[in-house]
């Protein structure tokens, strides 16, 4: 079969659950790019010029109605007002919208599918556009009442107004149609060539107080909608409540104490309560906004433009004791300086009203950089940690990146387990690549012969060993190093092992490592992802070689299994388990 040198029609890899075959200008793709398949999946594969980050964000091209047959004239205006029908959702929770009569798409936030609606195009791009919510015409399928009374204001959860089990449903398809396009293993059907690798996606427990870790920010200039996004998008039902939306106002106050506007660094919405955290929670952030604000005149805000100022942030970690299951807290307040005159009635209040908190730790940030961390730290309450593992006691502290929601990672770990499918002999090696303190690979090590862990920060390494050493687990160890830059000595420190599992940041993992781990040849790699865009792309690398061809070389994908974590958000994790083809 010819090769295809030239590719005036794609089909759009992110368009949710549907496709649509939208145009690209001519471009000379070399020959050993594209391998002819006889495939109806891959006649439709998307080719890209460039495979790279920028797969990040969400790309979609689209000028032409396959339902009509001919191609749109129309091209929106910046500022233009227009009527779009919202088709799917896209991965980071962007509506893929297209305009009513045409096949012209657009991206605009806070619109679902099935929705009618009236937006502003905000920028155009290379064959789509991004665009705003003015009002909504009628309602999107599966609607329901945001709770929140932030809801639409601080840019978080940005789909408490779909039905959950409507956001199962899109999230699944994302994962479905990056694994499918970007990863180049076609549609997941138990007819199809690569069989059904996609596992029905896992639902949390719990859709609220699921969060185990907030950050609150101090500022003096307050940031208040004009008009608030409940009213938008038509909850009130009335037709002054439908007004275009307007721009924020900014007010300038002494002090303030929430969330980050969205994409502003120096302006803070007030938040009263969040309820993705506990309630135990909410009442310290009400409780702590109180006496600050009373004592503010000794106590002032951070002015992220002048750069002075005393309260900078303020972060709440809940937990559970492992022994008793009873809450725990920690509390880090974060200042400009070390004055513990200022921080001690502050503590002595908070440990006084609630018992459950169990450390208070005071950050000192002096640089200009808007960072919670910083390398002085000094303890005012009790125990610098606290615990929580579904079967170890665990060591925590701030300064270690942890899954935000504690009762769904226990079940993201069980996954994880379930994957590595141990044979209960004790006679495999582990490799726990990004291992953090070492909870994955403590949590199986009872069925492993030895763990070794890899990880970048110093703290997490010691905090591994203590956690270790803590539980009575001898076979497990942990290596700091960073594995974007290996040496060439890095497989003298551990044998070859048997299962590899990696669980990378949002940037997936280096193309050193796959080339690595495409040398280690483990019988097994268990991919933990936060990012199903990076992680299909490092999946094509595994499996195909990443030279263009189809055909697995090293490993072949079993499954994935994809498990929300964090309900009315974009956000999406999955645990890829790959064989090595012998």
């Amino acid at each position: 079969m010819a090769l295809w040198r030239s590719v005036s029609t794609v089909c759009c890899s992110s368009l949710g659950s549907r496709s649509a075959v939208v145009p690209l200008r001519t471009c000379s793709i070399p020959a050993t790019r594209i391998r002819a398949s006889s495939s109806a999946v891959d006649r439709t594969r998307p080719a890209f010029e460039d495979v790279d980050e920028k797969l990040l964000e969400p790309v979609e091209r689209s000028q032409w109605d396959p339902r009509e047959g001919k191609q749109s004239n129309f091209y929106p205006k910046k500022g233009q007002d227009i009527e779009l029908v919202c088709d799917s959702l896209a991965y980071k929770g962007h509506g893929v919208c297209k305009v009513v009569d045409t096949g012209f798409v657009l991206l605009c936030e806070r619109a679902l599918p099935g929705e009618r609606l009236i937006a502003r195009v905000l920028r155009k791009r290379r064959g789509f556009a991004e665009a705003y919510k003015l009002k909504t015409i009628s309602v999107h399928d599966n609607a329901v009442v945001a709770p929140c009374q932030h809801f639409g204001d601080c840019g978080g959860c940005k789909t408490q107004n779909l039905a959950y089990h409507a956001q199962l449903y899109e999230k699944e398809q994302q994962v479905h149609h990056l694994i499918a396009r970007i990863g180049r293993f076609g549609f997941s059907q138990p007819e199809g060539p690569t069989g059904s690798y996609l596992k029905p996606i896992v639902p949390c427990s719990m859709e609220y107080h699921y969060r185990n870790k907030m950050e609150f920010s101090f500022g003096t200039q307050k940031w208040v909608p004009a008009v608030s996004y409940n009213a938008v998008s038509g909850n009130e039902g009335t037709e002054e409540s439908q007004q275009t939306l307007s721009v924020t106002t900014q007010q300038s106050e002494d002090f303030v104490l929430g969330l980050h506007a969205p994409k502003r660094f120096d302006r803070i919405l007030p938040i009263n309560e969040c309820l993705l955290q506990h309630d135990v929670a909410n009442q310290i952030l009400k409780k702590v906004k109180t006496y600050c604000s009373a004592n503010s005149e000794k106590m002032p805000a951070y002015n992220a433009h002048t750069h002075k100022g005393f309260l900078r942030h303020f972060m709440i970690r809940t937990g559970s004791d492992s022994n008793t299951g009873s809450l725990q807290v920690m509390v880090n307040l974060v200042t400009s300086s070390f004055q513990p005159e200022l921080v001690q009635p502050l503590v002595s209040s908070l440990v006084k009203e609630f018992p459950q908190i169990v450390s208070f730790v005071n950050n000192v940030a002096t640089g200009v950089g808007n960072t919670s961390q910083s390398a002085e730290e000094q303890g005012f309450a009790r125990k610098p940690y606290n615990y929580r593992n579904p079967e170890r006691n665990s060591l925590r502290n701030f300064r270690q990146f942890i899954l935000p929601d504690e009762y769904p990672t226990e079940v993201l770990y069980r996954i994880v387990e379930d994957g590595c499918s141990l044979r209960g002999d004790g006679t495999e090696i582990i490799l726990d690549l990004f291992c953090g303190t070492g909870t994955i690979g403590l949590s199986i090590a009872k069925g492993a012969k030895h763990v070794y862990g890899y990880e970048l920060v110093p703290e997490a390494v010691a905090d591994a060993r203590r956690n270790a050493e803590r539980n009575g687990i001898m076979n497990a160890t942990f290596i700091q190093g960073d594995l974007n830059k290996l040496k060439d000595d890095f497989n003298q420190e551990f044998p070859k092992p048997d299962i590899v599992i990696t669980d990378p940041n949002r940037p997936g993992m280096h193309p050193k490592l796959i080339k690595y781990l495409l040398k280690l040849k483990a019988r097994r790699i268990v991919y933990v992802s936060c990012n199903p865009s990076t992680c299909a792309r490092d999946l094509d690398w595994l499996c195909h070689g990443g030279e263009g061809g189809l055909e697995p070389q090293t490993y072949r994908l079993v499954s994935v299994q994809p498990v929300d974590m964090f309900p009315h958000t974009p956000h999406i994790e999955c645990v890829c388990v790959l064989d090595l083809i012998e």
